[in-house]
C-alpha cells in the first residue's frame, strides 16, 4: 500500500492540521528533494507503512521552506530534513529524522495516540 500524501503547499493548511489533530492524529513528512538520504527515508517508510486512514501530509522543503520554518515555530520543534512528525491534540507526540524514520516506530506511536 502506498501512503496517500496530501501536499502541504500553503501556510493556511497548518491551521487545518492544528484543528484536525484534535480529532485524529496527523503525520507530516518533511522532505528535501535535493537530498538522497531524504529520498531513501521516504521510500523506506512508504514501503513499510501500511496503516490505512491516516491523514499524512508531504512537505517539499525546497519549494516551501517558509512552511517548514512555521512548523518549527508553531510546534516548537527543531527543523530536520528529512523529518517525520506525528501531531495529536496540537502537540508533536512523535518526531523522527534521518535514519530514525521508521514505519514500525510510527505505527507504535500512532497506537499510543
Amino acid at each position: 500500500m502506498m501512503v496517500k500524501w496530501i501536499p502541504l503547499t500553503d501556510l493556511t493548511q497548518l491551521d487545518r492540521i492544528e484543528q484536525d489533530s484534535k480529532s485524529f492524529p496527523i503525520l507530516v513528512f518533511k522532505h528535501s528533494t535535493r537530498c538522497s538520504i531524504s529520498r531513501m527515508a521516504q521510500k523506506s517508510f512508504e514501503m513499510s507503512f501500511d496503516v490505512e486512514g491516516v491523514c499524512a501530509y508531504f512537505l517539499d522543503l525546497i519549494e516551501h521552506r517558509n512552511i517548514s520554518n512555521q512548523i518549527a515555530t508553531k510546534w516548537q520543534i527543531q527543523h530536520q530534513s528529512p523529518q517525520l512528525l506525528l501531531i495529536k491534540n496540537n502537540e508533536v507526540v512523535y518526531n523522527a529524522s534521518h535514519d530514525d524514520i521508521d514505519a514500525g516506530s510510527t505505527k507504535q506511536a500512532l497506537a499510543n495516540c
